[in-house]
């Protein structure tokens, strides 16, 4: 087979047999993605926030006329379409992620394919955020654009985590009530993002000037709903923290617990002032990074609690035989 044959049937593996990245590249390659998944969100939110939701009116081009914004569109259409062409930054990284993965050696089939899975990820939160321009921001189409987002941010952070140990399989640090607690605090964060989704459905800020429509709720009472849960996740982290420090835990895990209470501080601030202060822009800007900021020290607090060592230096960097040409994983291997 020529290289030319070989390059166009599998670019990665050919790329893969003449690079070979170090552990460190695939750590940062795999990092960039998590960066780009939280800056997206956060520009998202500057979107709704500055009315500029519907800005480009149409998806996947701006206008029937127009790929691109115009200048007829005025500022809101820059917002907008800046927005998505962030989604071709956060493809690159994904993209970086998916060839350092694919290239380091020893080959891991596993990062590879948490690679993928971002990929699809993106793509499939690429075409819901279309739906939602399409149903002029139906507040529920919305929500589920970012709860996929928080999905993709969870398989980008745990493919990080995955680039710094191995693959043998996870031997716990802590006891089972410990860990039992801590898949409680995941459960518990978990709806509280989705209650946090609702809340903003039925908010004052609906993402356009135009009538957009709401979620049908009061929004009082499910505002106090949702603190209830960010409450009882702080009291879940403060009995964790004292749980930490009685039974001597590792460091690891006793550091992500502060982590964790430090944002779960800052973040219930944030919002009790953005409530009684009437949303300003800027605090619920800060709540929705504070949202993202979250939900990673959740999950790295869970992955602490185990580990998985790295194997010993091989000798030689030279990947096995057939290593390079095999063949591209699918996802859903």
């Amino acid at each position: 087979m020529s290289q030319l044959t070989q390059a166009v049937r599998n670019p990665l593996a050919y790329l893969a047999e003449r690079w070979t990245p170090t552990s460190k590249t695939v750590q940062r390659a795999a990092l960039s993605s998590v960066v780009m998944i939280v800056v997206i969100v956060v520009t998202g939110g500057a979107v709704r926030l500055t009315s500029s939701g519907l800005g480009c009116p149409t998806w996947p081009s701006c206008t029937e006329e127009s790929l691109t914004t115009t200048r007829e569109m005025g500022l809101h259409g820059v917002i907008e379409f800046g927005n998505r062409l962030l989604t071709y930054a956060v493809s690159a990284a994904v993209g970086w992620t998916i060839l350092a993965a694919r290239s380091a050696k020893p080959w891991r089939r596993s990062l590879t394919r948490l690679g993928w899975w971002q990929f699809w990820l993106v793509m499939g939160n690429a075409v819901l955020g279309g739906i939602t321009v399409l149903t002029d921001l139906n507040p529920y189409t919305v929500a589920s654009h970012f709860l996929l987002t928080t999905a993709l941010l969870t398989v980008a952070l745990v493919t990080w985590q995955r680039t710094r140990e191995g693959d043998a399989a996870p031997r716990p640090l802590v006891g089972l009530r410990i860990r039992r607690l801590v898949q409680a605090m995941v459960g518990v964060s978990a709806v509280l993002i989705a209650v946090g989704t609702v809340v903003t459905g039925a908010g004052p800020h609906p993402g356009d000037s135009s009538e957009v429509p709401r979620i049908p709720v009061d929004w009082e009472g499910i505002s106090k709903f949702h603190a209830a849960f960010a409450w009882l996740l702080v009291l879940l982290a403060l009995a964790l923290w004292a749980v930490m420090r009685a039974v001597d835990a590792p460091a690891g895990p006793r550091a992500r617990t502060r982590e964790l209470l430090a944002i779960l501080v800052a973040q219930g601030a944030i919002g009790y002032v953005q409530y009684f202060t009437g949303m300003p822009e800027v605090l619920v800007a800060a709540h929705m990074l504070g949202s993202c900021l979250l939900w990673i020290a959740v999950l790295r607090l869970l992955l602490s609690l185990r580990e998985r060592p790295l194997p010993p230096a091989s000798p030689t960097s030279t990947p096995t035989p057939g290593e390079a040409s095999a063949p591209l994983p699918t996802p859903s291997a």
